[in-house]
């Protein structure tokens, strides 16, 4: 009985040996990895729960649990003994080792393949004190792209509203933090209402309507010194931000004498140009990554609906064409594949995404009030802002940032100190 138990045993690590370790993330739900973080020695767990809790709220991995463990974490120079993680089905093992160095930290980590007995992955990190979090968030980083073979995403703030009080007096104001909710910061007081903040490619300014004085417009804000000024002079209201991908101009919606259409300002020059001359409300535009395309939003055929137009504002074509509802606030994939929506149908709401033809719509999130969806840096995972209400015609419940895989799997909220909105994922810190 042994020895058929053996065999079945040596049988099923052949059979995983023989899988890369890898893992597809542009199709349906697919197995967890299971992986295993060990304690970097040196310091206590922090460094590996971060890690570890990165990891798992992707969707794509399974944190092993260290009371599973058949031996006691190591230094990275140590080679693991490989049977005693395959005999708990582990596929990868992550190990890690911090060190001072003068006033520096030094992190080092390695991935091994399990069944393969190899090394995947492995970095030397040097940081301060105050930056051990996002040295950990690389190494996630890291580790995410040795196995599917994409970057990640982990390494990464979110601009977003803060939100307080009662819905008649909601006090909302610009805010920052880790994707992990950490380290958030306040950028505005709270005295003028903000909203739909946007970051530019660069990190560097925070674009965003205030209501400052009593009259909506665009203001910019210099993130090193927190400094805000008003964009250009514009008759009316200005609304919609939206950089473009090389961080020199900024799209937006102006309305004026009961018109709105799109424009591009030139932040250098503060050249105004009007790219469309509709009747309709033209509003929301963002550019495709590559600066070439324009997706906005547009009632000009008689609901509001989804248009690609090229970026000197010609040849406009509709590209949303479900039954019912109206489509909003279009955010093109920094991939260039996909765009994702908001969709109201039925007095219900959805975040959705189409290929840039508009074919293959899919709804992945819907709910009394889910709104703004914002790209993951790499593509793959899409956030929004939700509201639940507190009773069944109130508008003021509770609102909360999520997260959501491409595919529609793998919905999670993000840690907010208040009630959060209008979320805008930057890119990568690194």
């Amino acid at each position: 009985m042994k020895k058929i138990v053996a065999l079945f045993i040596s049988l099923l690590w052949a059979s995983v040996a023989q899988a890369a370790l890898s893992v597809d993330v542009s199709g349906a739900q697919t197995n967890p990895i299971p992986i295993a973080i060990t304690a970097f020695t040196g310091e206590n767990n922090t460094i590996a729960d971060i890690i570890a809790k990165d990891l798992e709220s992707s969707g794509l991995f399974q944190i092993v649990p260290e009371t599973a463990f058949l031996e006691e974490a190591r230094g990275v120079d140590t080679v693991p003994a490989f049977v005693n993680w395959q005999a708990i089905q582990t596929q990868a093992l992550v190990q890690g080792t911090l060190t001072r160095q003068d006033d520096k930290w030094q992190i080092t980590f390695r991935m091994w393949d399990i069944f393969a007995e190899q090394e995947k992955t492995a970095k030397v990190l040097t940081t301060d004190e105050h930056n051990i979090r996002h040295g950990a968030h690389i190494i996630s980083d890291l580790i995410y792209q040795a196995i599917t073979g994409e970057k990640g995403y982990f390494d990464t703030r979110i601009f977003y509203v803060a939100e307080s009080g009662p819905a008649k007096k909601r006090i909302k104001r610009l805010a920052v933090m880790d994707l992990d909710g950490e380290h958030a910061q306040y950028l505005t007081d709270g005295s003028s209402v903000v909203i739909t903040p946007r970051v530019s490619p660069d990190m560097t300014s925070l674009a965003y309507l205030s209501y400052k004085k009593g009259k909506p417009r665009i203001y910019l804000m210099d993130l090193a010194t927190k400094t805000e000024r008003l964009l250009g002079d514009f008759e009316g209201m200005t609304f919609a931000p939206r950089f473009s991908p090389d961080g020199k101009s900024l799209l937006l919606t102006q309305a004026k004498r009961g018109n709105s259409d799109i424009y591009l300002y030139n932040l250098e020059s503060g050249q105004q140009t009007r790219l469309t001359t509709h009747s309709a409300i033209d509003t929301s535009p963002c550019f495709s990554p590559d600066g070439k395309k324009i997706v906005f939003s547009s009632d000009r055929s008689g609901r509001q609906q989804l248009y690609v137009m090229d970026a000197n504002g010609e040849n406009a074509k509709r590209i949303s064409f479900g039954e019912k509802g109206n489509y909003a606030t279009p955010v093109w994939s920094p991939r260039g594949d996909y765009i994702a929506f908001t969709k109201i149908q039925d007095g219900t709401f959805y975040i959705g995404v189409m290929r840039t033809d508009g074919s293959g719509e899919r709804l992945i999130a819907k709910g009394f009030l889910v709104e703004g969806p914002s790209w993951a840096p790499n593509g793959r995972a899409i956030m929004y802002f939700r509201q639940t209400p507190s009773s069944a015609y109130a508008d003021d419940g509770e609102t909360g940032i999520y997260t959501i895989n491409v595919t529609g799997h793998n919905e999670r909220r993000i840690k907010t100190p208040l009630n959060a909105s209008d979320p805008n994922w930057s890119g990568s810190l690194h």
